[in-house]
């Protein structure tokens, strides 16, 4: 693997993410009964904004950096400020200097009968996850692929949580590979709440992907996209794109406040997308 978070950690795609999933777990956290979160790609857990790797690229300075700057107010504001209290609990005083993966997100917002595993395979990253997670006994972390973590771990004996599939994309067979995992994943756990990341640099591979969910026989899909411009073949990554199988009632509500919000704070070129992938989804909601 030679994907390293470190350079992109804190950009648009992560403020996204994380936003989102911070609203999934605080619902998760509205009843007594214990939850689980598994994250298949954990990374290291915690980035240092100032270090070679981040300083180089400086993407967080277009993500994380314009939305702890901004601190609007009003509606949105209450969305994202649980996701900013995680983010300020690393940070002490004004300065951002270091920024949490998932992992310490989730971790941020585990009660005392809740628990979460971390997958990561890269021998660096998963030492950094390890030491990230020590001490916490709600936390494990594992040296273990997250492709097969996805479907090893579920069902959940707390019956209740959420598996945080978000890999590299390192070839392009990952967005079959995702819906493919997904499929065996829901088939053996269907009431879990999963959430898969994916990136856009073009059209063509996350509309295929769209495409084969809405053939899988999986209800209540709800789809996020952030755009930061139009896709061009030399622009990169332009685009993060998120998945929600089982969401609940209030997500895509809540959606349709936070993803303006985060427009307006990160770009005047940046646009949302909020729809359902599955009929029944749209039935139902």
């Amino acid at each position: 693997m030679n994907y390293r978070h470190a350079f992109h950690a804190g950009n648009f795609a992560d403020v996204h993410k994380h936003s989102v999933l911070v609203r999934l777990l605080l619902h998760l956290r509205l009843k007594p009964a214990a939850f689980r979160v598994i994250d298949t790609h954990a990374g290291a857990g915690r980035y240092d904004l100032c270090g070679s790797e981040a300083t180089r690229s400086d993407e967080w300075r277009q993500g994380i950096e314009r939305v702890w700057r901004a601190r609007a107010g009003g509606a949105a504001h209450d969305l994202i400020q649980s996701y900013l209290d995680i983010v300020a609990a690393l940070n002490p005083g004004d300065e951002l200097r270091s920024y949490p993966g998932s992992p310490l997100i989730a971790k941020g917002l585990l009660r005392a009968q809740d628990r979460l595993i971390a997958c990561e395979l890269e021998p660096g990253s998963a030492r950094a996850l390890a030491a990230a997670l020590r001490g916490d006994r709600r936390s494990k972390a594992l040296t273990i692929d997250g492709w097969t973590a996805a479907a090893a771990y579920v069902p959940t004996p707390e019956r209740r949580g959420l598996v945080l599939i978000d890999p590299p994309f390192e070839e392009a067979a990952d967005f079959t590979r995702l819906s493919r995992v997904l499929s065996v994943a829901h088939r053996k756990w269907p009431t879990g709440v999963y959430v898969l990341w994916y990136p856009i640099k073009d059209r063509q591979s996350p509309d295929a992907f769209a495409r084969r969910l809405r053939k899988l026989p999986v209800p209540n899909i709800l789809r996020s996209e952030l755009m930061m411009g139009p896709p061009r073949a030399e622009a990169g990554l332009v685009g993060s794109g998120l998945v929600v199988v089982n969401p609940p009632f209030t997500l895509e509500r809540d959606l349709h406040v936070l993803m303006p919000a985060l427009c307006r704070l990160l770009s005047p070129e940046a646009a949302a997308r909020t729809d359902w992938l599955a009929s029944e989804a749209a039935l139902g909601r």
